[in-house]
C-alpha cells in the first residue's frame, strides 16, 4: 500500500496532535483542519485519500461537510471516518446513513483507529469482497443489481448505491438462503475484526430495507436470523 494522506478534521488540539503523532508514526502524510470551512478548502485543493472527521464542530459541523462530499462528484469517493461522541447516537446513524464508511467512537484507542483506517484504505484498493467473481447481473424476481455501475432496479426505478451498501446486498443476494453473522458481514465488508461495532451492519441493513423493499418494516428480501444476523430470500420464500 502507497504512502497515503488523510485529513483529520476536529476542533480540539489535542485531538488533532495525538492523531498527527500516530498517524505519521505509522507511516501516514497527515493534513489538519480545526474548522469545516477550512477542512472543504483542503479537500478541495490537496488529494486525500482518507478524512477523519469529527461530528462537533463550531460552525459547520461534521454532518453538513459530510453531506458537501457526498454531493460533490470530483470527491464524493473519498472514504470518510467519523470521530463520535459516546452520546451522539442520533448523529452518528445519520452520518452512516449519508454514507460515511465508518465511525469510531470518543475516546478511542490507538490501535483501533489505526485498523480501522487500514481497513478502510485496503477496501477503496481491493475493491469489491466479490470482484473477481462478481456476475454483470443479478436478477431476482423484480430486483435487478447491476455491478458494473453499482444501481440496483425495482421494477421502473433506477438507483445508484454506496460502494458499503452495494456490497452488502450484492454479497447477501449472491448467496442467498445463507445466513451471516454481522461479525461475518463487519470483516467481509468493512474489514476488520469485531470491536463490538456491529451497529454499522444494521444501519446499512436498514438503509438497503428502505431503498429495495416495498415496506421496509416487513422486509421479503433481507430477513433478520433473530440472534445470528441476516440473510437474503427470493420474495416469496423463507
Amino acid at each position: 500500500m502507497s504512502k497515503k494522506t488523510i485529513l483529520t478534521v476536529d476542533d480540539e488540539e489535542h485531538i488533532l496532535e495525538l492523531l498527527k503523532y500516530n498517524l505519521e508514526s505509522n507511516g501516514f502524510d497527515i493534513l489538519q483542519a480545526n474548522t469545516g470551512e477550512k477542512a472543504l478548502d483542503i479537500i478541495g485543493s490537496k488529494k486525500i485519500d482518507l478524512i477523519l472527521l469529527d461530528l462537533m464542530l463550531p460552525g459547520m459541523d461534521g454532518i453538513q461537510i459530510l453531506k458537501i462530499i457526498r454531493n460533490n462528484k470530483k470527491i464524493k469517493k473519498i472514504p470518510v471516518i467519523l470521530l463520535t461522541a459516546k452520546n451522539n447516537e442520533i448523529d452518528t446513524v445519520l452520518g452512516l446513513e449519508m454514507g460515511a464508511d465508518d465511525y469510531i467512537g470518543k475516546p478511542f484507542g490507538v490501535h483501533e483507529l489505526l485498523a480501522r483506517i487500514k481497513a478502510v484504505l485496503r477496501r477503496i484498493e481491493e475493491g469489491s469482497p466479490e470482484e473477481e467473481t462478481m456476475d454483470e447481473m443479478i436478477e431476482i424476481n423484480q430486483l435487478h443489481i447491476n455491478k458494473t455501475n453499482h444501481t440496483v432496479q425495482i421494477q421502473d426505478q433506477t438507483f445508484e448505491l454506496p460502494l458499503k451498501e452495494f456490497e452488502l446486498l450484492y454479497l447477501l443476494a449472491k448467496n442467498r438462503g445463507r445466513v451471516f453473522s454481522r461479525e461475518y458481514l463487519l470483516e467481509k465488508i468493512w474489514g476488520y475484526d469485531y470491536y463490538g461495532e456491529t451497529r454499522t451492519v444494521d444501519v446499512h441493513i436498514r438503509n438497503l430495507r428502505k431503498k429495495i423493499e416495498v415496506d421496509d418494516k416487513n422486509p421479503v428480501y433481507i430477513k433478520t436470523v433473530r440472534g445470528v444476523g441476516y440473510k437474503f430470500i427470493e420474495k416469496g420464500q423463507w
